[in-house]
């Protein structure tokens, strides 16, 4: 286990609220890891994939930084857009 994974394991067992925001953040950046790597297999700037979505740039640009929350909505928009399979599915959580 690494030292960052040991912290998050620690902090987990002390405050619950740590660990939910821990795991909405993550979320937020597995999503905007995604849609950046959409766009750049693409090969399209922000704003020509933004126009090609239907949203502005600054959306994508908060996407893509994890700075916004992104609805399934959103998500099944740039999908549909882009000719893409939205996926979402349930794993198991690993200690």
């Amino acid at each position: 286990m690494s030292k960052i994974d040991e912290y998050i394991a620690k902090r987990s067992q002390r405050s619950a609220n740590f660990t939910r925001e821990y795991k909405e953040e993550n979320q937020q950046l597995q999503v905007a890891v995604e849609v950046h790597s959409l766009r750049d297999k693409l090969g399209m700037s922000q704003r020509e994939f933004a126009k090609l979505v239907g949203k502005p740039q600054s959306t994508i640009a908060r996407i893509e930084s994890g700075k916004m929350n992104v609805s399934i909505n959103v998500l099944n928009e740039i999908a549909d857009a882009t000719n893409q399979k939205l996926t979402v599915r349930f794993e198991p959580i690993t200690a």
